[in-house]
């Protein structure tokens, strides 16, 4: 008995000690793509939980290449708030950013299982894309192989154009020990030739012995190239403590996956070989032929050879899998999350709020085939539109989960009474220029594109920080079939909002979602509705403000009666020009020839030199 307690003493010291202790520099070895942990908790996989927070704010270091040149691009890779990646590194959200420059990255980073992780997704582009790519030259090592491997249902040798993988991101929360000490943050710094353990230290103005401990390596041990080790902060970083890398030095070239192997064979490159001549030969060779199709319940093939959701029940938990950033609920989670759909609970015609896994979330009942939906959403990663938690299917019935937004939709917002926020015009500009950037993401980097085709004032959700998140994607199509069936034709909801050749043709293009962000803009303007009564009779709001585009009083006295309050004359003045700016790009939305209509880009353009003036 004696023994067994001393054992198990041991055992929990033993515990207790890896908890507390740093991380440990996994060296070379995160270039392995076996897609196993068989060691248990390795930081060659991803940085353990062994903090004191489960959750916390962490930085990520990532340099700028074509694609990923600008906020907008970087921030979307990575899940992070655009405007927080502009305030930390000092620059303009429309600049197209140096080459190799390296940018601060905030994330929120979590324990998930054994590992920390920063979670956000990637829609695979090109049919050369594999695992070990995707992880160290997309995302620069920011990511593993192995990670990727895990994370994902995807057979590695049948990675397709179109899928979207979820990709955790390493990253860590200090420790007990690194707390007491004055640490706040750790920062995941990307290794390049020619850094040590002295030079990134000096670079971001800590110690080498406190890099040292955060990565449980000596002073002196030897860094390789495109690996990542953690950098402890008493403070945020700052712009200061960037730079601009040797682009000669900063990429590794990989051969087709149909040449490489499934295990990775890597040379690590010693401190006294000359660093022109060395670079990392990584071969995954592929001697069997493609397994049997995978499962054709993640992906079956149309007629037409377009990916297919299937969404039965009996298969649902295997399309998008336990640990995929879309998760599958049991109705009993549902149930006692609305009180068994108590209307108490009800936020709107078949949407409830619960506590789903801790989470507040809204809960969406449908009564149609929710399957292109999901699928739309399984695709899809960005800031500025609704994140898609959870699915679930009973009976007839199916369940969408959805993040909740706590200060619903952009139109009871505008109408809402004693709204101190909507009397502000960077409130109101900020929204604008988040619904663009969303119709920007699904215009231009999505594969294929997507028109949202139901843009109105009641899709456009607001978070408790007032940031405008695009929603209900239910009419959404791709971009690639202009023509849409006589069945689409559905206006309850969107009179005021539709494009003329949608009324007349029911054409579908990424120009009437543009159209309707037109009418969107001049809500946001007016306080008043896309169709609103005057002199006792409906009118359009589009109509009735182009209507006066020549006579500048008369459209100052359009504007929100809550934006001139408490103002000195100066500022009305100011503002005047400031409306007939907004009403100019208005009446450039709502063109009555599409492609005389601005794209989502240079909508966002116009939007951030008006925001820019207004904040001066």
């Amino acid at each position: 008995m004696g023994n067994f307690l001393l054992i198990l003493f041991l055992s929990f010291t033993l515990l207790s000690s890896k908890v507390c202790a740093q991380q440990n520099y996994s060296g070379n070895s995160v270039m392995s793509c076996k897609g196993t942990n068989e060691t248990g908790t390795s930081s060659s996989f991803l940085y353990s939980c062994n903090g004191e927070k489960l959750t916390c704010r962490a930085f990520l270091i990532f340099r700028s290449l074509p694609p990923y040149n600008s906020v907008s691009s970087i921030s979307n890779l990575l899940t992070s708030d655009p405007d927080e990646i502009v305030h930390i590194n000092n620059i303009s959200r429309s600049e197209i950013l140096d080459q190799n420059k390296e940018l601060i990255v905030p994330v929120n980073c979590s324990c998930s299982g054994q590992y920390y992780q920063a979670v956000t997704s990637y829609v695979i582009p090109s049919k050369y894309d594999t695992y070990f790519t995707i992880a160290n030259n997309t995302y620069q090592g920011l990511s593993t192989c192995n990670a990727l491997v895990h994370e994902n249902v995807y057979n590695p040798m049948d990675l397709l154009p179109g899928l979207n993988l979820r990709v955790p991101l390493r990253c860590a929360c200090p420790t007990k020990d690194q707390t007491r000490n004055g640490v706040k943050y750790l920062l995941t710094h990307l290794v390049t030739w020619g850094d040590n353990v002295s030079t990134i230290s000096a670079q971001f103005s800590i110690s080498s012995q406190s890099t040292a401990y955060a990565n449980g390596f000596s002073e002196n041990s030897v860094l390789y190239p495109f690996t990542t080790i953690l950098i402890p902060l008493p403070k945020e970083p700052s712009s200061s403590q960037t730079r601009t890398i040797n682009r000669a030095r900063t990429a590794i070239n990989y051969p087709s996956k149909h040449k490489i192997s499934y295990k990775s064979l890597f040379i690590g490159v010693g401190a006294g070989v000359s660093l022109a001549v060395l670079c990392f030969i990584l071969f995954i060779v592929l001697k069997h032929k493609k397994e049997n199709k995978r499962s054709e319940v993640v992906l079956g093939k149309g007629r037409e050879g377009k990916q297919k959701w299937n969404l039965q029940e009996h298969v649902l938990e295997r399309i998008v899998g336990v640990d995929q950033i879309i998760k599958v609920y049991d109705f009993e989670e549902l149930v006692a999350a609305t009180e068994n759909f108590s209307p108490r609970k009800r936020l709107g015609n078949y949407v409830y709020k619960g506590f789903v896994r801790g989470k507040l979330s809204a809960i969406k009942e449908m009564r149609t085939d929710i399957s292109k939906e999901v699928k739309f959403f399984s695709k899809i990663n960005h800031f500025n539109l609704i994140t898609l938690t959870g699915v679930c299917k009973h009976n007839q019935l199916s369940y969408l989960v959805f993040e909740f937004m706590e200060n619903g939709s952009l139109k009871d917002w505008l109408h809402k009474d004693d709204n101190p926020e909507a009397e502000s015009w960077n409130f109101r500009i900020r929204i604008a220029l988040d619904i663009a950037d969303g119709l920007d993401y699904i215009h231009n980097f999505t594969a294929p594109a997507y028109v949202h085709n139901n843009i109105t004032s009641s899709s456009i959700l607001l978070n408790r920080d007032l940031r405008a998140k695009i929603a209900d994607f239910s009419l959404a199509r791709s971009a690639d079939n202009e023509k849409s069936s006589s069945s689409m034709k559905c206006v309850k909801g969107r009179n005021g909002y539709l494009a003329p050749e949608y009324l007349e043709a029911v054409q579908v293009t990424p120009k009437i979602d543009i159209y309707a962000f037109g009418v969107i803009l001049l809500e946001i303007i007016t306080g008043k509705g896309a169709v609103f009564e005057q002199d006792g009779k409906e009118v359009l709001l589009s109509e009735t403000v182009l209507g006066i585009m020549d006579e500048e009083s008369n459209i100052q006295e359009f504007a929100d009666s809550r934006l001139q309050v408490k103002h000195p004359l100066g500022f009305i003045i100011q503002q005047t020009n400031l409306v007939l700016r907004l009403v100019k790009l208005c009446a450039a939305c709502l063109k009555t020839e599409p492609e005389e209509r601005p794209t989502a880009a240079e909508i966002i353009s116009t939007l951030m030199k008006i925001q820019s003036d207004v904040q001066n």
